[in-house]
């Protein structure tokens, strides 16, 4: 009998920016895991602005919408895992599930009737692939008194929790989660601990008419106005303690607007500056407070691109030591994409996939629905 075959999961996702899906094909060992394939598959501009449209503008947006959005998103996402698997030469026989986060269009934890509506229809992705797929995860968290988000620290403590004494790990995407390990899972904490990039590229979008600021170029060109940057930082999300998580249904361009019409004149170059200081300070202080005697900061998430950035948060946090996840084993751009193959693996197995001393959930509980192929 020869070697056993083995075991692999495709985990897709597309962030806040909603610019595409990630899509990694990973295997995973005990408590390891190596990417063998990856690549992002861009929405076309189409489809994109739709997102934006829907999820910026909800009360705008109808059930109508919705379900053809659901659609749409199930089919790119679909096509992103057969692209991902022909340029890699596997067969979906081999591929165990499929793990999909989908598209978050809303995300609302602590309404009165706590929600969250994730869409990309999985049956969709079983369908049009042939392979199980493992969706909507973060649901039964909110049902058992979580947030349902951040959901990556359960996923950073399987794989580097243990002698993970003074490490945490920041990701930098839309918005900045940060997760502080530890040995025991009862003493793991993580949380968002506000703006990421989202507020910066959205800036960059309506002042440059580009998604993103390229390593942080535009804003180390601007000078931080400090009456501002005081001004956003005495939002009270920033002193609520954990567990907290947030997104653009907080932290958007009205928000930012209704602080620069108090703040008065600010030239465009010095908001984006004081856009990447706020980003900055915030993590730091969430790491001053939440995570002392961290000795070591693994960064991950397109922020970890943003040099300005990161020279930012070193300043706040001397004695702190910034890597990049890649020297841990994982690429900073791949880190969501393997969590939601992780998630699938979970669930399929019968095992928790969330971390209720992180989200706040009552106890832990299996993550997800299964989609037969």
């Amino acid at each position: 009998m020869g070697p056993a075959r083995k075991v692999l999961h495709v985990g897709l996702i597309s962030g806040t920016s909603m610019d595409g899906i990630d899509a990694a094909l990973v295997y995973f060992g005990e408590r390891s895991c190596e990417v063998l394939a990856s690549q992002t598959c861009p929405y076309n501009d189409n489809l994109r602005q739709h997102l934006l449209t829907a999820s910026r503008n909800p009360k705008q947006c109808t059930v109508d919408d919705i379900g053809m959005l659901d659609r749409r998103v199930g089919e790119a996402f679909r096509d992103a895992a057969v692209e991902l698997l022909d340029k890699s030469g596997i067969r979906s026989a081999q591929i165990a599930a499929i793990g999909s986060l989908g598209q978050t269009l809303r995300h609302q934890p602590r309404a009165t009737h706590p929600f969250t509506l994730q869409i990309g229809d999985p049956n969709v992705i079983a369908a049009g692939t042939g392979i199980t797929t493992v969706a909507d995860f973060r649901r039964r968290d909110l049902a058992v008194g979580g947030e349902g988000a951040p959901l990556a620290p359960a996923f950073h403590y399987w794989l580097w929790g243990d002698s993970a004494e003074g490490r945490a790990v920041l990701n930098i995407g839309g918005f900045a989660n940060l997760t502080v390990l530890a040995k025991k899972p009862d003493n793991v904490h993580g949380f968002d601990t506000g703006p990421g990039n989202s507020l910066m590229d959205a800036w960059c979008q309506r002042h440059l008419g580009q998604p993103f600021d390229s390593d942080g170029a535009w804003a180390a060109s601007g000078t931080v106005c400090e009456p501002l940057l005081d001004q956003l930082l005495a939002d009270p999300y920033f002193r609520q303690p954990p567990p907290k998580s947030t997104g653009f249904e907080y932290f958007n361009t009205a928000w930012l607007d209704a602080h620069l019409a108090i703040a008065g004149a600010v030239s465009a170059a010095d908001v984006q500056a004081t856009l990447c200081e706020l980003t900055a300070r915030t993590i730091a202080d969430a790491v001053s407070a939440h995570a002392g005697g961290t000795m070591e900061v693994m960064v991950c998430g397109g922020g970890a691109h943003n040099r300005t950035l990161l020279d930012r948060i070193a300043k706040h946090l001397p004695g702190v030591r910034l890597s990049s996840t890649e020297a841990a084993g994982v690429g900073p751009d791949w880190v969501e994409a393997v969590l939601c193959a992780w998630l699938a693996a979970r669930c399929i197995d019968g095992l928790p996939g969330n971390l209720p001393s992180v989200t706040g959930a009552d106890k832990p509980a299996v993550l997800g629905c299964i989609y037969p192929s």
